[in-house]
């Protein structure tokens, strides 16, 4: 008879990362960064909604548009098919993401899917080119491929970042690798800004339309070159979970631990509130950064260089809010610095609210208020959601996290797009947002953290 082989696991610690390692890591968020500030905060919503007023009937360059599209039959106004899809695309992500998150914790392979969805995602964004004319539904299609390897392609990532630190730690590598995303959006953004400036023409939409096309290519080519670069720097830290799993099929024992998960995690019923109140705020703030520049162009009739600049303006201001942020949070601990923002951008949203249209300055102002308070609020919830994951279990439980994180939210853009469908007002779609972030904060404030921490048995850090 034959004797059977046991896999055996390694328990030795894994080594300390190395600084190399932990650029690279911050690089993915420079590399990715992009497709969330170019695509889906100024171009995408804007460049998807006119394409979807043409199908409508609508004529290029006009003011307002009442008309309607059909997409699978379903009759949609024109301004409400970008919300909508965001909402689908989230709707596909909770069945997605949370299975990519399984696989990576039993794949010794981590770095290789994060290539695969992030070449993905890219190589849709790069298709965007081919979005001409009224194909709507061509470029809602190839942003749901791009939206849903983008979430995938972060849950892969953050997964890395409970290996590359200890609890103490792990507030300042999140918040250098948010900062460094935000640079990145911001220096595309601003090759972009100088294009919209020098060859756009009021009179002739077309352009504008065109150039709107060309930005977005270039985040795909932006995200794909960039990632290259963690993919050689970062290194493999397989789980025991992967050691294990060498002998069996990785996507369907995937499958299989993900159902194990689903019935366990009802012992940490801490991490689940805590995921509770990130899912609500965060829907909040995802659904500003998605729709603002919808807003910005269809409520507030601002030009499209206006928008450039005022993202370029939080982009550059995130990159420092971030790293600011995450000095407080050394200070007086990250919960309570994420309370703080969520404050602060209850007041950000009654302030849009009250802006006048076609008055660029005031529409800054508060661009800029939310660049002081955007990438620490996330960069902080990243971190502390680490401290709250079964060891080996990272990849499953950031899937769950990934669902509300960059560019899924679906609760948010759902609300705003039926308010504007019943209303034709934005600005009552906007009202409708606040309650995410009064009902995260209470959500947030009432989580006991410590006690969370040490039930899925990690240390907290000195200072929560």
């Amino acid at each position: 008879m034959a004797e059977t082989v046991t896999p055996t696991v390694d328990d030795t610690p894994p080594a300390a990362s190395t600084r190399r390692e932990r650029r690279g890591w911050y690089i993915y968020d420079w590399a990715n960064s992009a497709f969330q500030s170019t695509v889906i905060t100024v171009f995408l919503g804007p460049f998807i909604t006119t394409v979807a007023e043409l199908a409508a009937g609508c004529e290029l360059g006009a003011d307002t548009c009442d008309g309607y599209v059909y997409p699978l039959g379903i009759r949609v106004a024109a301004g409400s098919y970008y919300p909508y899809l965001i909402s689908l695309s989230v709707f596909l992500t909770v069945f997605v993401l949370p299975v990519i998150g399984a696989i990576a914790d039993r794949s010794a392979h981590k770095k290789r899917l994060l290539g695969g969805a992030a070449f993905t995602g890219a190589g849709a964004t790069i298709a965007m080119i081919f979005v001409t004319g009224d194909r709507y539904l061509l470029g809602g299609a190839l942003f749901l491929i791009a939206n849903i390897s983008f979430g995938a392609a972060l849950v892969v990532y953050n997964s890395f970042l409970p290996q590359l630190g200890g609890p103490d730690e792990r507030d300042a590598i999140s918040s250098r690798g948010w900062a460094l995303g935000y640079l990145g959006g911001g220096l595309l953004l601003a090759f972009n800004l100088v294009a919209v400036t020098l060859f756009s023409d009021d009179d002739n939409p077309q352009r504008t339309l065109d150039l709107a096309r060309w930005s977005i290519v270039s985040a795909g080519v932006w995200w794909a070159v960039f990632t290259l670069v963690p993919l050689r720097w970062m290194r493999e830290r397989p789980s025991a979970e992967a050691a294990l799993a060498r002998q069996g099929n990785v996507l369907t024992d995937g499958f299989r631990q993900l159902g194990r998960t689903l019935r366990e995690i009802r012992a940490y019923p801490l991490t689940l509130f805590f995921l509770l109140a990130f899912l609500v705020y965060n829907d909040g703030i995802q659904t500003v950064i998605t729709l603002a520049s919808q807003y910005g162009t269809e409520e507030l009739r601002l030009e499209q260089s206006t928008l450039i600049i005022t993202i370029l303006l939080v982009q550059f201001l995130a990159f420092g809010g971030a790293l600011a942020l995450g000095a407080l949070a050394r200070r007086i601990g990250a919960r309570k610095t994420v309370l703080i923002s969520l404050v602060l951008w209850t007041a950000v949203i009654i302030g849009v609210f009250r802006l006048p249209a076609e008055a660029p300055l005031p529409f800054m102002a508060l661009g800029a208020a939310i660049g002081l308070v955007l990438g620490g609020s996330q960069a902080l919830s990243r971190s502390l959601f680490s401290q709250l994951i079964p060891t080996g279990k990272e990849g499953e439980y950031y899937g769950f996290y990934e669902i509300s994180d960059k560019g899924t939210s679906w609760l948010g853009p759902l609300a705003f797009g039926l308010v504007f469908q019943l209303t034709a007002s934005y600005r009552v779609g906007l009202v409708s947002l606040l309650i995410f972030f009064v009902v995260g904060f209470l959500l947030l404030a009432a989580v006991p953290l410590r006690r969370a921490i040490v039930a899925v048995g990690n240390t907290p850090p000195r200072v929560l």
